[in-house]
């Protein structure tokens, strides 16, 4: 027995020890030496008590070819997984499972539109040679150090990163933005099935001159409900960041304290560990810039210096339309064009397949664009649905508008470096120490034809799907320096100086109404301090605004005494989201039900779960809970005709059930923060039990849908998982930009057990605060290791 002890003793220990050796070969090298080829000389990073490095290299070349480098040993998996997202390679490595999702990304053509951006640039710009070199540091470091953890787990074996995949990466940012392929076939569905009447709750126009012909059949319905279904998992499933939304603010000298601008910016991405930002200090003659970077991208998308910073919201504009193809009866591979039929172009795509058979499937083209619903193969219904999308039909000099606006230190220059960002559609909020701020709306915005609202399926067989070019970008939303003192941007649909509709699917005003009714007051001089209470602001109106109504209703409808104290408790809510409020899981759940018991029945199992992930459905419950003789209050499954208040009443019920089933019969137990969490998914965390090992929380979280600190869940029943909210949190006064503050929800590393995976996690979600280094000689007094990158012999 003593012996038997003893050699378990020993192969514990082993197995223990050859754990540890495994894992330490993992992590990032921050200290010590390392040769690089084609490097012209040495580089210093030195790494800060949060893990940000700080670069500081002779010329702007090495100084990419650094970041490439120290970016690959942080973040080289998340790098990986995300070009094979973009270009649709992701069965080869997770499975048969993910087929569908490398389909849809196939049919998008950004793979295709990459290889042809490759060639039109300038191979000679500085852009370009920035590039080069920040992805031969990426290649350096994969060519030379061991593989992540997640490489050996999927067994994917290095392949070098190209241009290719940056601009692949592009595209799936711009699709990302996209909230086509879930809204207009729920709401063409709306239109063409349901009627007029149905639609009013969606303030959209009813055109009966705009219903398709031939009509669409139950199977193309059908379709179209998997296709929105499919765009929505292939993001969210992935465990990979996704665009929602965003806050940012400049608020002019005359408005601070300090006499100078400041800056706010929080964008919305989908939560993932690791986060999507990579902080980085580069420095070089020249050149200097505190950024914020994506995989694969070697120029800030966020950033800040001593003299200028920007912040980014997402514009939201539609440039990506789904157009219904008439065909020839005698010919399937012909869609009537312009008044004749003409053929469609087809090619055939091949995806590796991880422990089977490569799946091989066709794509067609018609003049339109892309044939999307081809990816659902036989199960895809007879109507081919093409998309145009502005991503693929933009010049889009993204790469040269980012490298300009890192260097953007005027106006002038950040006007200029906006022209030149297309696809997506972003708002570049802006300020100086100089004392000037500004914002601009920076995409291209397409000339529809008159009349046509792309809210819907268009129909290809008229004109309208057609296309005459772009407006001009100074027809773009855009501001500076205006007289009121402060520029606010929060996804709300802004307003073109040249009077042009801008269709898009943009967020509820009452997050910007929110922050501008704080902006507005004369009475407040802004600091880091009251603008930190801003940025994580729990409140709006818009709860408020859905429950007016309804209060009335329920005080009708809810008999029991217990409940209608409930009622009342809601009745005094502010519509502000603590840990601690039970109105708030109240006020969600039965959000969910009134939705369920007014909308499932018309919409069914196809449109009803796109419906919950749409942005429309926002705008859509206050006008519905106003609207008494709604035809949405009716239940088609049963004989009677229902009314509001019976509606209300089997919703009400059905959420006491529900929270009393989830949550316990007490109702002072109904803390938000124990229905209300975020966990940090990685890709791999969504099988147990990696997701001991990769996610990181979950962790009671304030705030919701909609609010300035936008941690945001699904709509749907408790409990609520976040997804998405502020991916960094930051604000600079420009009195003194070396004392902003900064946040990283979870942490700057994107390697397991490495002590800066997930070090910010709880400091993040307690609406904690880091102040980012930027002088001299507070980088010497924070440094807590060096590394030293030298030309190789």
């Amino acid at each position: 027995m003593k012996r038997s002890l003893i050699v378990m003793a020993l192969i514990v220990t082993a197995v223990a020890g050859g754990a540890l050796w495994y894992v330490q070969g993992k992590l990032p090298v921050r200290q010590g030496q390392v040769a690089l080829n084609t490097l012209q000389a040495p580089v210093t990073v030195r790494y800060d008590e949060r893990g940000v490095p700080h670069i500081q290299a002779g010329n702007q070349l090495d100084m990419y070819r650094a970041l490439g480098y120290v970016h690959a040993q942080d973040r080289l998996f998340q790098m990986e997984i995300m070009r094979r997202l973009a270009r649709g390679e992701l069965a080869e490595v997770l499975g048969p499972k993910l087929v569908d999702t490398d389909k849809l990304f196939r049919s998008l053509r950004i793979r295709e539109r990459a290889t042809r951006y490759v060639t039109e640039l300038d191979h000679q710009s500085p852009a370009w040679l920035a590039l080069q070199a920040y992805l031969d540091g990426i290649n350096q470091y994969q060519a030379t150090r061991a593989n992540p953890i997640e490489f050996d787990l999927l067994g994917i074996t290095p392949r070098p990163f190209a241009a290719e995949d940056t601009l692949s990466i592009a595209g799936y940012m711009a699709y990302s933005f996209a909230a086509a392929f879930r809204t207009e076939p729920l709401l063409t569905f709306v239109r063409d099935e349901l009627g007029s009447d149905y639609l009013k709750v969606f303030d959209l126009d009813w055109q009966p001159q705009g219903a398709l012909a031939p009509a669409l059949a139950a199977s193309d319905w059908k379709t179209l409900g998997a296709l929105a279904r499919l765009s929505d998992q292939a993001l969210s499933q992935a465990g990979l960041p996704q665009f929602e939304g965003s806050n940012a603010w400049a608020v002019s000298g005359q408005r601070t304290q300090s006499g100078k601008p400041l800056l706010a910016g929080d964008p919305h991405i989908r939560f993932s560990a690791p986060s999507v930002w990579y902080e980085a200090q580069l420095s070089a003659p020249g050149f200097e810039l505190y950024g914020y970077h994506q995989a694969l991208v070697p120029f800030a998308f966020l950033g800040n210096n001593r003299d200028f910073g920007w912040s980014l919201t997402m514009f939201q504009n539609d440039d990506l339309d789904l157009i219904a193809e008439r065909t020839n009866p005698d010919n399937p591979n012909q869609v009537w064009y312009h008044g004749q039929w003409v053929d469609m172009s087809s090619s055939e795509q091949h995806i590796a397949v991880k422990g089977e058979a490569p799946v091989t499937f066709t794509l067609r083209q018609s003049p339109h664009g892309p044939i999307i619903n081809d990816v659902l193969g036989v199960t895809a219904g007879n109507m081919p649905i093409a998309m145009w999308w502005g991503f693929l039909e933009s010049r889009n000099p993204i790469l040269e508008g980012f490298y300009q606006l890192n260097r953007a230190d005027s106006l002038s220059k950040a006007r200029m470096a906006a022209s030149h960002i297309q696809a997506p559609g972003l708002n570049l909020v802006w300020a100086s120490a100089t004392g000037d701020i500004g914002w601009w709306a920076a995409a291209q915005l397409p000339k529809r034809p008159a009349g046509v609202n792309p809210s819907f399926i268009l129909d290809g067989s008229t004109a309208q799907a057609d296309k005459d070019g772009f407006y001009p970008f100074s027809a773009n939303p855009q501001e500076e320096n205006p007289a009121r003192g402060y520029i606010v941007s929060a996804n709300f649909q802004p307003v073109s100086p040249a009077n042009i509709e801008i269709p898009g699917y943009y967020n509820l005003a009452d997050r910007g109404q929110q922050l501008d009714r704080q902006l507005s007051d004369a009475s407040v001089k802004w600091t880091l301090e009251n603008s930190q209470a801003l940025q994580l602001g729990t409140t709006t109106d818009y709860g408020q605004r859905v429950l007016k109504p309804l209060l009335p209703v329920l005080r009708e409808v809810v008999s029991d005494p217990i409940e209608r104290k409930w009622v009342e408790h809601l009745a005094q809510w502010k519509g502000d989201y603590p840990l601690d409020s039970t109105a708030a899981t109240l006020f969600n759940q039965l959000l969910f039900n009134l939705t369920d018991a007014a909308m499932h029945d018309e919409l069914g199992e196809v449109f009803f779960d796109p419906l919950l992930s749409t942005r429309v459905i926002d705008a859509a419950l206050p006008r519905l809970a106003a609207s008494p003789d709604s035809p949405w209050w009716n239940n088609r499954n049963t004989a009677q005709t229902e009314t509001r208040a019976d509606t209300v009443k089997i919703a009400w019920s059905a959420s006491i059930a529900h929270l009393k089933a989830t949550l316990g019969d007490d109702f002072s137990q109904w803390h938000w923060g124990r229905a209300h969490t975020l966990t940090h998914d990685h890709p791999l965390g969504r099988q147990k039990p990696l997701d001991r090992l990769f996610n990181v929380g979950p962790f009671a979280a304030p705030g919701s849908h909609e609010v300035p600190n936008n941690l945001s869940a699904k709509l749907g029943p408790a409990p609520w998982a976040v997804t998405y909210g502020p991916s960094a949190r930051r604000l600079i006064d420009f009195a003194d930009p070396s004392h902003s503050l900064t946040i990283n929800p979870v942490g700057q590393s994107g390697v397991p057990f490495d002590k800066h995976y997930s070090d910010q996690a709880q400091s993040y979600v307690q609406g904690d605060y880091d102040t980012p280094h930027m002088d001299e000689a507070e980088i010497q007094l924070n440094t807590r290791s060096t590394l030293r990158l030298v030309p190789a012999l």
